[in-house]
């Protein structure tokens, strides 16, 4: 009798539970299978979202790869400086945008098709917030003047990026947002957190499905690929948990749970249905089972270096090619503790969503405003989020 034969007889290994883990370590597991493109040192790369774009855009440039920056600060201000007001932590300065509406919203916004009704906001001392971006600013703008100046360099910044990047990398954070509730602008934070009033007759949470993720970004790449139809797309999901949930009847936990499973989904599904749109698995290397949880510090939320330079390594293997330092392109899992050390000492990852739980420290000094209702987190994290004793790294 001839055994049975089945569709699972002739797939590789790595299909089958088992064997794609055993007699692994962590470090040593690659769920990426294969990069759907290669960038080179002269590709253009642009970086928004969460978190990890960072990465990518600091270990690029670094690398020698071209990291596109498309609104920079004077050069006479130092770099650490520059990245405490918002230059080149992403391609321009728009700070985090923990969800795809948000991004969608700020393409439509940059070329004229969206104004919200609430565009700014004002300080006790009279300094004006960027509703929108409103952790780019120590201090606040001095005026109208000023501020109006500043989102004009902004938004040419951003026709920029979607006009000549080549490959566009974008991290999903979270579902929880607060918008308004006269337009539908999607705030990065609550109002009230970083800037501005919270006012429940103004403003309202939302929580998106995966439908409504996956029908903004499709949105988003429409208009990308109307300017720039040559654009390449890869995405990636934030591994690191909400730092709050603002839905009273549920736990983090939970809400964190459907947040990440949402955002996956939504992303398979453009994965599946816009050409030339990639996956990459960060969230799976930090989060799977095969890590045990090795790659969360003690407060399950952070982040560490270890995971960080796992993430960084099968994205250098997977996705690049070209005259990249040989750091770069190891594939042993063993030389990765000397990155892993950099990783720690250099990276600084900023996060505003760490204002959440901490509303007193920077922007309730400076604003004065009560705490709000927390809008969810989990799009950055603690991985290089500022702290009170300054930046650590962040993922």
């Amino acid at each position: 009798m001839t055994a049975t034969r089945t569709p699972y007889g002739a797939l590789p290994d790595h299909c089958f539970w088992s064997r794609s883990h055993r007699g692994r370590t962590a470090a040593e597991i690659d769920p990426v299978v294969r990069g759907a493109f290669r960038i080179s040192p002269a590709t253009r790369i642009a970086t928004a979202g969460s978190c990890f774009a960072q990465h990518i855009a600091r270990h690029l440039r670094e690398a020698g790869y071209t990291y596109l920056v498309t609104e920079r600060a004077h050069p006479l201000i130092s770099e650490p400086v520059a990245r405490d007001w918002g230059y080149g932590v992403f391609t321009a300065r728009f700070g985090n945008l923990y969800t795809a509406r948000q991004l969608l919203q700020l393409v439509q916004r940059a070329y004229g098709d969206f104004a919200p009704v609430e565009d700014v906001w004002q300080a006790p001392d009279g300094s004006l917030i960027d509703p929108f971006r409103p952790n780019i600013q120590p201090g606040g703008f001095a005026d109208r003047a000023e501020y109006d100046a500043a989102r004009a360099a902004h938004f040419a910044a951003v026709r920029e990026m979607v006009e000549t990047c080549e490959v566009f990398v974008f991290t999903f954070g979270l579902t929880e947002a607060w918008i308004s509730r006269e337009d539908g602008a999607v705030f990065p934070l609550a109002p009230g957190v970083a800037g501005g009033d919270f006012d429940p007759g103004r403003h309202a949470f939302a929580n998106f499905t995966a439908a409504e993720v996956a029908a903004d970004f499709r949105a988003f790449a429409g208009l990308l690929r109307a300017r720039n139809p040559g654009a390449k797309i890869l995405m990636t999901v934030s591994p690191v948990p909400l730092i709050a949930t603002a839905r009273a009847d549920e736990s983090v936990i939970a809400a964190t749970a459907y947040s990440k499973a949402a955002l996956r989904v939504a992303a398979e599904e453009l994965r599946a249905t816009l050409p030339d749109c990639a996956y990459f698995p960060s969230y799976e290397i930090i989060t799977g089972a095969h890590a045990r949880g090795a790659y969360f510090a003690e407060d399950l939320r952070e982040v560490r270096p270890e995971g960080v330079a796992h993430v960084m390594r099968l994205f250098m293997e997977h996705y690049t090619e070209g005259a990249a330092p040989p750091r770069a392109k190891r594939r042993a899992a063993t030389e990765a503790d000397s990155f892993a050390e950099q990783v720690q000492g250099a990276l600084d990852v900023i996060c505003d969503e760490e204002l959440i739980d901490r509303p007193r420290r920077r922007s309730g000094a400076r604003t004065g405003a009560a705490p709000a209702p927390a809008p969810g987190g989990g799009g950055g994290g603690r991985l290089g989020a500022r702290t009170a004793a300054g930046r650590g790294p962040a993922a």
